[in-house]
C-alpha cells in the first residue's frame, strides 16, 4: 500500500517585499497571540470564581477586553507584514502581472497615505489620552472601580501601531516597485 501524500500546508510569514520591518512583525506576533490566550484563562478563571465560588474579580472583564484588543491592533500590523490585506481579488486576479504589480505599488501608496492620516487622528486621540490640560502626564483611566489605564494605553498602542502600519506600506511600495523578490 502507498504512504498517502502529504498536504501541502501554506505557510504564513511575511512577504519579502516588506523588509526586515515585517520580519520582525511577524517574530512580534507571537506575543499578543500569547495575550488571547491569557485572556482565556482570565476568563475561565473569572468563570469558575464567579459561579463556583461566588467570588468575582473587579478586573478580570477589563484586562480580557484589553489583551484581545492589543491582538486585534497588532493584527493590522501582521496582516500588512504579510500582505494579506484586504482586496478586491475578483479584479486583481484576473490582472496580468505587470498590472499587479502596478496595483501592488498603488494599493501600498494608497494604504499608507491612510494608515498616516489615521495615525494622526490616533496622535489626536493620545494628546487628550495622556496629558491633562495643565501639561501633565495622566492616562485616561476607565472609570470603573477597578479604574486601569488601559484605554490611555490601547490609543497610545494603536497611534504607535497605525504609524509603523504606514511605515510598512511604505516599504512594500518601495519593493513593489523595484521589482519582484517573492513570488504572488
Amino acid at each position: 500500500m502507498d504512504a498517502p501524500e502529504a498536504v501541502p500546508r501554506e505557510e504564513h510569514h511575511a512577504v519579502p517585499e516588506s523588509g526586515s520591518l515585517g520580519r520582525w512583525i511577524d517574530r512580534l506576533a507571537l506575543i499578543p497571540a500569547f495575550g488571547l490566550v491569557l485572556a482565556m484563562l482570565i476568563l475561565i478563571q473569572e468563570v469558575v470564581l464567579r459561579y463556583v465560588f461566588g467570588r468575582p474579580t473587579i478586573w478580570a472583564h477589563e484586562t480580557t477586553v484589553f489583551l484581545c484588543a492589543i491582538s486585534f491592533v497588532y493584527g493590522g500590523l501582521l496582516c500588512t507584514a504579510r500582505d494579506r490585506h484586504i482586496r478586491v481579488v475578483l479584479v486583481y486576479d484576473m490582472l496580468p502581472p505587470g498590472a499587479r504589480r502596478t496595483a501592488d505599488i498603488l494599493i501600498s501608496i494608497i494604504c499608507a497615505l491612510s494608515s498616516g492620516a489615521f495615525a494622526w487622528a490616533a496622535w489626536q486621540m493620545v494628546k487628550r489620552a495622556a496629558w491633562r490640560p495643565d501639561g501633565s502626564f495622566h492616562l485616561e483611566t476607565s472609570g470603573s472601580a477597578w479604574n486601569p489605564a488601559f484605554p490611555g494605553i490601547l490609543k497610545i498602542l494603536l497611534m504607535v501601531a497605525l504609524g509603523v502600519m504606514a511605515l510598512q506600506f511604505l516599504i512594500l511600495a518601495i519593493n513593489y516597485a523595484r521589482g519582484p523578490k517573492g513570488a504572488k
